[in-house]
């Protein structure tokens, strides 16, 4: 009851002046309404960063085969078979921190449409997963191809935006066939436009297809530092030449299919290998869980003893985390530098009209003493009457605030995202600004002698 009398009596003092007071409540009013819009501006901006970024490949781990070595001598990454298609599936199952996984098995040759060729930048053959761990789910034209036509090695593809540009031009490419190493594929899909990645290459340069279409129609083999399509025309010409220089040579007794017959029937063999293993943590603060979890299921699939060297490497975007958190934690940094100065100047304007307040009331806080007041009581008022300023004040400001986000949403097109933390930070400052630039005239209040009060003109 004493706490209600309290807050009546103070809002009665501050609707004598009504101008005053909300005079006083506007450099709360802004201080909040900066603090909340650049808030928002701020918040969406990081996550248009962040999606950028996981775009290309933030949170993604690249495992590849390991090293092959003989009489001292290394072949480099890759040169050993390693990796299968069922380690990925392993991968995906038990290790918690890995979101999505897919397999790639790589090609560098021709595509060629009518009268055009082009040799993509990536031709990857892999599984539908790879939309999802590339963030690039959403398609411009047609649908991905599907796990079945993983399975049954479909001739159907997808094409990046580059590839659709220098082989269709303005046509549509749903429908029509490519043909990549005299294999007729059928365009299903066109990706969305990534532009470049973060050194510099063009990740619409792309082909993406099923990896039993590559490994089994296609190539039949890993990717090599040609153009196969340079090199199978170079096998085939080979192939055309005379093989028995000689008649007494021993002629084998069953014939020897064509490169074109071993693709089109391919053999099943007990160890299916692929070149790449792509995964995608969960978040970016998962990677470092991620790999280890990684690291320890394929030396247990491998077989690989405590003292024995890894079979396979990962490497994770570790540059581009780093890149992304600094930039993060400066964007957070400079709003907080520019709401507390914001919140500051709105408390200054109410210290200094709560002591003008105090100044004009001192024969009002005599009589209140002179009949009975304490000075715990007067304290109690003034405070209870500057903090209600900045509550009112950072209730506006906090409207005015979110329309001014969703202004600059509508019509500028800025990335914004609602941040419930920043308006509760924002009510809480509000209340301590109010109690910390609201207690010094309210102590200067409650020292007054009642008598010198009561004398003040």
């Amino acid at each position: 009851m004493k706490t209600y009398r309290m807050l009546k009596t103070a809002l009665t003092a501050l609707r004598r002046n009504i101008l005053r007071a909300a005079l006083t409540m506007l450099g709360i009013v802004i201080g909040v309404a900066a603090v909340i819009a650049m808030m928002e501006i701020g918040n969406g901006s990081s996550l248009a960063i962040q999606r950028t970024i996981a775009s290309m490949g933030a949170n993604n781990l690249l495992v590849m085969p390991g090293t092959a070595a003989t009489g001292g001598v290394t072949y480099g990454a890759g040169s050993v078979m390693t990796l299968t298609p069922e380690d990925a599936d392993a991968i995906l199952k038990e290790a918690p921190a890995v979101g999505s996984v897919a397999v790639v098995v790589r090609a560098r040759t021709q595509v060629v449409y009518g009268n055009r060729n082009w040799v993509p930048m990536y031709i990857y053959g892999t599984t539908p997963a790879f939309l999802s761990v590339r963030d690039w789910t959403d398609l411009a034209e047609g649908q991905a191809f599907t796990d079945r036509d993983v399975r049954s090695a479909s001739t159907v593809c997808l094409l990046g935006r580059t590839v659709v540009r220098e082989l269709f031009g303005a046509q549509s490419p749903i429908g029509k066939e490519v043909r990549i190493q005299n294999v007729n594929v059928k365009v299903i899909g066109v990706l969305q436009q990534k532009g470049a990645n973060m050194m510099g290459m063009d990740q619409d340069d792309i082909l993406l297809t099923p990896w039993t279409t590559i490994k089994f129609r296609v190539v039949g083999s890993s990717v090599t530092a040609v153009n196969q399509s340079s090199a199978a025309a170079a096998t085939s010409t080979q192939t055309d030449l005379p093989s028995q220089l000689y008649p007494s040579t021993q002629q084998s007794l069953y014939p020897v299919p064509t490169s074109t017959q071993q693709a089109d029937t391919p053999q099943p063999v007990r160890f299916i290998n692929v070149d790449q293993i792509l995964a995608a943590a969960r978040s970016a603060p998962e990677i470092p869980p991620a790999i280890t979890q990684i690291t320890r299921l394929l030396r247990e699939r491998h077989r690989l003893r405590g003292d024995t060297p890894d079979d396979f490497q990962i490497r994770d975007m570790t540059e581009i985390t780093k890149t992304m958190t600094s930039t993060t934690a400066l964007m957070t940094k400079l709003l907080l530098c520019v709401a507390m100065i914001s919140l500051v100047v709105g408390g200054v304007g109410i210290m200094n009209i709560m002591l003008v307040s105090v100044t004009e009331r001192t024969r009002e806080i005599g009589l209140r003493m002179a009949v009975g007041a304490e000075p715990g009581d007067i304290l109690r008022q003034f405070l209870t009457e500057a903090v209600t300023l900045c509550l009112v004040g950072g209730t506006v400001g906090i409207l005015l605030g979110r329309g001014s986000s969703y202004l600059v949403s509508t019509m500028l097109h800025w990335p914004t995202a609602a941040s419930l933390g920043a308006i509760i930070a924002a009510v809480v400052v509000s209340a301590s600004v109010g109690i910390v630039f609201g207690f010094y005239p309210a102590w200067k209040a409650s020292r007054l002698d009642p008598i010198e009060a009561l004398r003040y003109e």
